[in-house]
């Protein structure tokens, strides 16, 4: 088939008539072929994941007892579209309840969203025209600066630094790419550093898109995943809502990955624009789905409990990393950890976190995902199978145990 006319008719966005051509191995998919090929080498032995980005768990009964009764229901059963007024006006309870927003119109400033995902990919078609730029943080979530650049936009990176507390530079963003800047995306607590922006950060990012005329996209994934207090949101600063929308998920607070549901909320203009193009992208996710996450917004204890044991799994992995040599902080957020990847190992030196990451799943059978993209980190994800607070502390003194006799270099 390597002559049929179809290859010549792929878009250029995509490879064009060398599409599926390409040798290259995304990071993803090396992760996979070595977690398979060092299970076949050492079959009965555990690989320890701490490279999952989902929950480890299933949503809580309330949820699926919710669901359950919602999906038996006839008047559920046709196209959502837009959605129903359940799911939005308990988004907006939970924005002033749970984040202290106050004043979010539930008729006019949310609309649901098949999980952050689709919402980051749907928001260019209402925002980027062929020249503009769309302002990302690296490393990062990519699918919004990806299909800015489907629409003819391009991405400018600013990089995330350790000695910037992993918040962006707003100074480093150049005059000329500020003068066809549209769009800057932000992500708090960060996928992949763990970061937490500042209320103050907040404030100097609204302020910035002001006198730039930007819009921000406040990927807020993670929000309610806090360790301590109140999570926060960037609807909270004054003035915020004069210049951005915030995106929020079921999928990580309430262990609700597979269930595709979460919110677009802020400015009323962007939250009606995103609407026009979702409107022509997909029919609305399945209104049981929406009134069953509608129930469980009103308990904000479910994500309290989760936080809560990624938090204690969070203090168990921390210590066991830093009695081995890594510099690991506790972030304030998520259930992702951000460490500096070691430069050698014994004799044996690395030039990239990706070389770290292959070496500690071939031989250790643990896996982590790299990130090469503002120096060698590796992220480690506290959402590793364990079935309770014992088996939490059997995990990572497993960690702990297959590390201990290697002399990392740092």
């Amino acid at each position: 088939m390597s002559d049929s006319y179809i290859q010549q008719l792929f878009a250029e966005r995509i490879g064009g008539k060398d599409y599926g051509k390409s040798t290259a191995i995304y990071k993803f998919e090396k992760i996979k072929r070595a977690k398979r090929a060092a299970m076949a080498a050492h079959p009965g032995v555990e690989l320890i994941d701490l490279g999952v980005g989902e929950p480890d768990e299933m949503a809580f009964p309330l949820s699926v007892q919710a669901l359950q009764a919602e999906a038996a229901k006839h008047d559920n059963r046709g196209y959502a579209d837009n959605g129903g007024p359940e799911f939005r006006e308990a988004a907006a309870r939970w924005m002033k309840n749970v984040c202290g927003v106050a004043g979010i119109n539930p008729e006019t400033e949310i609309l649901h969203s098949l999980g952050s995902k689709a919402a980051l990919s749907i928001l260019p078609a209402a925002l980027i025209n062929p020249g503009d730029v769309a302002i990302m943080t690296v490393p990062g979530y990519p699918v919004f600066g990806t299909h800015s650049k489907w629409y003819g936009g391009e991405v400018f990176n600013l990089k995330l630094t350790e000695e910037n507390h992993f918040l962006p530079d707003l100074a480093e963003i150049p005059a000329d790419v500020l003068a066809r800047a549209k769009v800057m995306v932000l992500n708090y607590p960060n996928n992949p550093t763990g970061a937490s922006a500042t209320r103050g950060f907040f404030a100097e990012a609204v302020a910035f898109a002001r006198k730039h005329k930007l819009v921000i996209i406040s990927d807020a994934a993670y929000a309610a995943l806090v360790f301590e207090g109140q999570p926060l949101s960037i609807l909270s600063v004054p003035g915020a809502k004069d210049v951005a929308v915030e995106l929020h998920s079921m999928s990580k607070g309430f262990n609700m990955t597979g269930w595709r549901l979460g919110f677009v909320c802020g400015n009323e203009l962007l939250v009606k624009a995103y609407g026009d193009c979702k409107d022509n992208t997909d029919s609305g996710q399945f209104l049981a789905i929406q009134k069953a996450c509608a129930v469980s917004l009103d308990h904000p204890e479910i994500t309290q409990q989760i936080a809560a044991k990624y938090s204690r799994r969070m203090d168990l992995l921390v210590a066991a990393l830093r009695k081995l040599g890594f510099n690991a902080t506790k972030p304030k957020g998520s259930f992702f950890l951000y460490v500096r990847a070691p430069q050698a190992v014994g004799d044996r030196r690395f030039t990239t976190a990706e070389e770290v990451s292959q070496w500690l799943i071939t031989e250790k059978l643990i896996s982590t995902v790299p990130w090469d993209d503002a120096g060698p980190y590796l992220r480690f994800s506290v959402t590793f199978i364990a079935k309770d607070e014992a088996d939490e502390r059997r995990v990572v003194g497993e960690i702990e145990k297959r590390l201990s006799g290697a002399a990392f270099a740092f």
